[in-house]
């Protein structure tokens, strides 16, 4: 049996298909690497660099609505209501859409409500965020719609950086820039790097490309006529976000970055939470290539085909680095050293990890005007290429065959929230 393994394994990595296997494998992690570098320095030379202040409010500024949704999130959201209603801007309302919530969320909404500070719409049954956030535009006041996670702390100055982008009628959406607040655990500063050097980088490059894969889903501002325009937010994907980033792109709106509309939020703090999550964001990822690729691969949409080769080549790696990962440990076992897989880094891998270094540094250099604590965080990314990478990557083999294969729920993909 281990001479037929043997004998299978060394026709294997001797074939073209191994070679080209183990090219792509090696080379993607760093080309993309580079690039997410190079135009994201693009960006910050040409538009961040010297950004001006935003400009002087007319004497009628644009009324904009806080939507919040919210459900079991009596843990946070009242320092989030907070911080919300510590906007500093003359005309907006914060208007919370409870989820059917079954914890103290309602009896802390209740003074807000009293005093009229803050509106909120009271659902019987828990329909998810899309649906949530469906409805709240319907009793929304504001033509611009700031959507904020009911546990994350908007800046004081985050719609003076949001709003005038909407004076071009081509902008659909804003997305803003999260920062991690809770920063205790190795975890959560693993995080705070990849928002940085990984979200906030890449939001950076796609803007120079054209097209931004998703606004954030913790903080994105809309105009009210462009979720009209493309039907509102889809209830059966897993990643609203997503879905509607890529709906409202390729019916023409603009989506871009403002990295000054600053959001702080609460990321998980333990790995077993960190796997939902990321397994929502995988399938989510998936289930939008599938509904939309067509449409994105079309020459009028040609802008999004970075978008669309970007995520599918990163799926294509996750799956490459598990599976060659398996396929080394079964070489080692049966006594056959593989071809191009060693257990000790060596040059090759420490070139990868280089450039991924390279492209975590950058990120907390372009990020650190906003966040100051950034320096500390980095200290943890040598750990990034070594844990996180793997981590991820065995999401993406878990998650995405169910959305690329399986139609999306009708009944809607509904949040949970973990309660302590």
């Amino acid at each position: 049996m281990t001479a037929d393994i043997v004998s299978f394994l060394e026709w294997l990595e001797h074939t073209r298909f191994y070679l080209v296997w183990l090219v792509f494998f090696a080379w993607y992690p760093m080309l993309t690497g580079l690039m997410w570098i190079v135009t994201s320095l693009t960006y910050w030379f040409r538009r961040e660099r010297n950004a001006p202040p935003p400009p002087a409010l007319p004497e009628n500024p644009p009324f904009v609505t806080v939507l919040m949704p919210a459900y079991c999130e009596g843990r946070h959201l009242a320092d989030s209501l907070e911080a919300a209603l510590a906007i500093d801007y003359p005309a907006f309302e914060v208007l919370v859409i409870d989820d059917a919530s079954d914890d103290e969320t309602p009896r802390i909404l209740a003074p807000y409500v009293a005093s009229g500070r803050v509106r909120v719409v009271r659902k019987t049954r828990n329909e998810g965020k899309a649906m949530a956030l469906n409805d709240g535009l319907l009793c929304a006041r504001g033509d611009i719609l700031l959507i904020v996670d009911a546990d994350a702390h908007p800046a004081p100055d985050i719609l003076r950086h949001l709003v005038p982008h909407f004076e071009s009628p081509r902008v659909g959406a804003v997305t803003g820039n999260p920062r991690v607040r809770n920063r205790r655990r190795l975890l959560a500063r693993l995080q705070a790097i990849e928002f940085t050097s990984i979200v906030s980088l890449q939001k950076r490059a796609q803007r120079v490309w054209g097209r931004i894969l998703t606004v954030s889903g913790v903080v994105g501002a809309f105009h009210r006529d462009a979720l009209l325009d493309v039907g509102l937010f889809s209830p059966d994907m897993a990643t609203e976000d997503i879905d509607i980033s890529w709906k409202l792109q390729l019916r023409a709106w603009d989506i871009r970055y403002e990295p000054r509309a600053l959001v702080w939020m609460q990321v998980p703090e333990r790995w077993a939470d960190l796997w939902k999550q990321r397994r929502r964001w995988s399938l989510g990822l998936a289930q939008v290539l599938r509904r939309h690729v067509r449409e994105a691969l079309r020459w009028r949409s040609r802008r999004f085909w970075p978008v669309v080769l970007e995520s599918s080549f990163s799926i294509a790696w996750g799956y490459s680095f598990v599976l060659l990962t398996a396929l080394w440990i079964l070489s080692y076992a049966v006594g056959y050293p593989p071809i191009g897989g060693s257990p000790i880094p060596n040059w090759w891998g420490m070139l990868m990890a280089t450039v991924c270094l390279g492209q975590l540094l950058t990120g907390v250099l372009l990020d650190r005007r906003y966040d100051e604590r950034l320096g500390r965080s980095y200290v943890m990314a040598i750990i990034y290429p070594l844990i996180y990478w793997m981590f991820l990557a065995i999401v993406t083999v878990r998650s995405t065959p169910r959305g690329f294969f399986r139609s999306p729920t009708r009944k809607g993909t509904q949040w949970k929230t973990r309660r302590d």
